[in-house]
């Protein structure tokens, strides 16, 4: 593919001027403002996503926007740097520059969202953009390059279609910077991809989210949010709750209570609610061979009704004894919510520390000291006490996970230092010029340390 001519808007400095950064972001704005229809349609078609949590992924995209226009001039803004006594009166900066012509690879789960979210960065940083959305979304995919086409002019955003394999060789380009969300299967390909020519990647990718409920938890409420957190997008969500760690006192009853907010947001037949997202069709069928398996070997606690017709499976409980159960083998990315007894808070961390650093951690309950024992024997891109997913709606805190889960970070100012390159620069006048730099070297060492301090 030809990008050259995306690159070339950016070497003639044309996109390092606010103007033409602000620019983009209101072209951006007037798309998603303009077409919240036709996306949450789309949206809809895709994944027969609720109005509500199709409406979400604009609400995102608006707040990201609103965040960056207001903090842009101080972000571009160069930072002054102190120099060293021996180097004045010389003065040092840094200045955030773009990279380039940036790929962004978007993901099907949300498919609007986690094409466009990336884009609102690397435009105020001032570069380019191809796009790539999940061909596992199509109604989406389509939607994107119609809009990208009709507000944006082809050498500042174009959209590419196509699927693994078209992927695969997009990625042979010389792209200078490359964003994905997805599978770490996939990004650990498109990690060796970007290699050949050293390209900055930033890659956004799943966990097994582990959730503790401890004592002093609310039951009501963490029942309601860890079931909210875990069946929005019917599970499909890179930050939901992949299983829970609960105290043995409090695992029947927030079992039951569970069990009456899942009836309580579905209904009787959650499997035919319209409240419940589709499960995308590459996923579907593993999902429901998890829950077959689970039936036979009787370990289904609640739920686990099939509608093959609209690919949804109704919120299903399951009791696992250890995370070595093939359930918990890999990220279940589905309404599926296995519950393991632990019988404190020791236990909890020593299982999570004993599992690749997850996107997210989660505790109900516990105190301000249970809280920073968490914080301080744990790695991984988050936490949220007392509530799930949720954190991911503040542009102001930087999202990314953390090994296994990702690499670098994005939302607000993190975004945009991903897409910046930081560019060092002293300047110094010619008429200090001190000659004991240059041979023959006759300082005293005694007074050059003095001076060194």
């Amino acid at each position: 593919m030809e990008i050259e001519e995306l690159k070339k808007e950016v070497i003639t400095g044309k996109t390092r001027k606010v103007s033409w950064r602000r620019l983009q972001l209101k072209r951006l704005k007037e798309m998603i403002s303009q077409n919240e229809d036709d996306i949450i349609k789309a949206l809809s078609k895709d994944l027969d996503k609720p109005v509500t949590e199709a409406f979400f992924e604009i609400v995102s995209l608006r707040q990201e926007i609103k965040v960056t226009e207001q903090e842009l001039s101080n972000w571009i803004k160069p930072k002054e740097v102190s120099v060293p006594i021996w180097l004045k009166p010389g003065k040092a900066s840094i200045r955030n520059e773009p990279f380039g012509c940036v790929l962004i690879v978007g993901a099907w789960n949300y498919p609007f969202m986690l094409t466009l979210q990336p884009l609102i960065s690397a435009l105020a940083a001032g570069n380019t953009a191809i796009l790539k959305p999940s061909e596992f979304a199509p109604e989406t995919a389509e939607l994107i390059e119609k809009l990208i086409i009709r507000y944006f002019p082809s050498d500042v955003v174009r959209v590419c279609q196509g699927d693994g394999a078209f992927t695969e060789k997009l990625l042979k380009n010389k792209f200078d910077n490359i964003f994905f969300t997805g599978g770490s299967e996939i990004g650990k390909k498109v990690m060796a991809a970007a290699s050949k020519y050293l390209t900055p990647v930033t890659l956004e990718l799943g966990g097994k989210n582990p959730s503790l409920v401890i004592e002093k938890a609310n039951l009501d409420i963490t029942a309601k949010r860890l079931i909210w957190g875990k069946n929005l997008n019917s599970g499909q969500t890179c930050l939901a709750p992949n299983h829970v760690l609960i105290q043995k006192e409090l695992k029947e009853d927030l079992i039951r209570r569970m069990k009456l907010q899942i009836t309580s947001f579905y209904g009787e037949e959650p499997e035919k609610s319209s409240d419940l997202a589709s499960i995308n069709i590459r996923q579907f069928k593993k999902v429901v061979d998890m829950v077959e398996e689970a039936r036979k070997r009787n370990i289904i606690i609640f739920g686990g009704n099939v509608n093959s017709l609209e690919r949804k499976i109704s919120p299903t409980l399951i009791k696992v004894e250890t995370l070595e159960d093939p359930i918990l083998s890999d990220e279940i990315f589905g309404p599926v919510l296995p519950l393991l007894t632990i019988s404190s808070l020791d236990e909890g961390l020593e299982i999570i520390r004993s599992q690749p650093k997850p996107l997210a951690i989660y505790m109900f309950g516990g105190t301000n000291q249970d809280q920073m024992k968490l914080l301080e024997t744990t790695n991984s891109g988050g936490v949220c006490f007392n509530d799930v997913v949720i954190q991911a709606g503040i542009p102001e805190l930087p999202f990314g996970g953390i090994g296994l889960s990702g690499i670098g970070k994005y939302h607000g100012k993190a975004g945009f230092d991903t897409f910046s390159h930081q560019r060092s620069i002293l300047k110094r006048p010619f008429w200090l010029d001190i000659k004991f730099r240059y041979p023959p070297y006759k300082l005293d060492m005694t007074f050059l340390s003095k001076l060194m301090k």
